[in-house]
């Protein structure tokens, strides 16, 4: 609950972003809020995360539309109309700290994830290490994180939020109880299975190792392939899932559960699965997660893999120059071969390349059995 959450933060000597630390009564006393802050003020919902019920307000004239949409989705989402109004900060990163805490005092930061890439304030792509945090950052965001949840008595896999604005200041967002989607890329960098983690500490146990014995191992990154349209401002999809394929190779990890035939509703969260790349360095797993989604078919509906091959593909991206708002300026639904048709013409062209240039290279003397079996060969 974010209006505890704030408080907590406060406490606990974390900044957090200026704004109300209840929710508001109404639309009125948001206007107020928002004059009082200046425009842009940010409409969240109190009672729940994923980004649903968040909207952003640029001006006094959008409001009430603004209001209307928050509190709609977030009595809809979360069963709670409650908003509360912050100041938006404009060009911010959204970096979290991943916490496992247990019920014998130990509280540890497992490292942190940049989670900027959104759309709607909901993440599609993750990382870690942020490639904008350097290590003085790094431990001022873990002691944050740690002070919050010994201020809160916290005992969970959890994950404390926060925007980190260009000249390095941050302000606390908020504490997810639970463990996240992106969690693998945590998993991949510091070799620990957070799911057995939680299990182990919801049963009363010991966490078997220290803060200092945390160690980092690379960099990975996580796509979220979801059934969404993103030529058409990432409408839901549905339908019939037909080919299937998903990539496989060194340090590739998918989770999934989709398969030809399935049919994915609106009805549910948009979610198809989860591509994550491990490399020794940034610069490998970058490398290696544009191979995996060049490997990638979902067809049968529209999903996001054309975006993440976009974003992949991206310059600004590949050198970590990047924030919240990427998406608002850098994804125009450009074309990135959707049905992976100029794929499959490199592909065949290569194919046809290297036959024919096989059949020049052959011996003059070469036996027609020797020709036969050099172009099976590259079948």
């Amino acid at each position: 609950e974010k209006t505890s959450a704030r408080r907590i933060a406060r406490r606990a000597g974390v900044p957090i972003a200026e704004g109300t630390l209840e929710a508001v009564a109404d639309e009125r006393a948001a206007a107020d809020v928002a004059r009082r802050l200046g425009y842009p003020v940010l409409l969240k919902p109190a009672g729940g995360g994923g980004g649903k019920g968040m909207r952003v307000v640029r001006a006094a004239g959008e409001l009430a539309s603004a209001w209307r949409g928050a509190t709609g989705e977030a009595t809809s989402a979360f069963g709670d109309p409650a908003i509360l109004v912050e100041r938006y900060l404009e060009g911010a990163r959204h970096v979290e700290v991943q916490l496992i805490a247990d019920d014998h005092g130990a509280v540890i930061s497992l490292g942190e994830r940049d989670c900027s890439i959104q759309r709607r304030h909901q993440k599609l792509i993750e990382e870690t290490p942020a490639p904008s945090v350097d290590g003085a950052l790094r431990a001022r965001l873990a002691e944050a994180a740690t002070a919050i949840a010994r201020a809160a008595g916290y005992r969970n896999a959890g994950t404390a939020e926060f925007l980190v604005a260009r000249d390095g200041g941050f302000v606390f967002l908020e504490v997810n109880t639970r463990l996240q989607v992106e969690h693998p890329v945590t998993e991949m960098v510091t070799g620990l299975d957070l799911v057995a983690l939680q299990l182990l500490v919801a049963a009363g146990g010991r966490l078997p190792f220290r803060q200092q014995d945390v160690r980092q191992d690379g960099a990975a990154i996580e796509c979220r392939i979801t059934a969404e349209d993103a030529y058409a401002g990432f409408l839901p999809a549905a339908g019939r899932l037909g080919r299937v394929r998903l990539p496989a190779g060194p340090g590739i990890r998918v989770d999934t559960g989709i398969e030809s035939g399935l049919t994915v509703p609106t009805e549910y969260d948009p979610l198809l699965a989860k591509i994550i790349a491990w490399g020794p360095t940034r610069q490998v797993a970058l490398a290696r997660m544009r191979r995996a989604l060049a490997e990638s078919v979902i067809a049968g509906i529209p999903t996001t893999l054309p975006f993440h091959q976009h974003v992949l593909a991206d310059p600004e991206y590949a050198a970590g120059r990047y924030d919240t708002s990427y998406v608002e300026r850098r994804w125009h639904g450009q074309t990135v071969d959707p049905d992976g048709t100029a794929l499959t013409a490199v592909a065949v062209a290569a194919v046809l390349t290297a036959r024919e240039r096989a059949r020049h290279l052959a011996p003059a003397d070469g036996s027609a059995w020797t020709r036969l079996a050099r172009e099976d060969a590259l079948r």
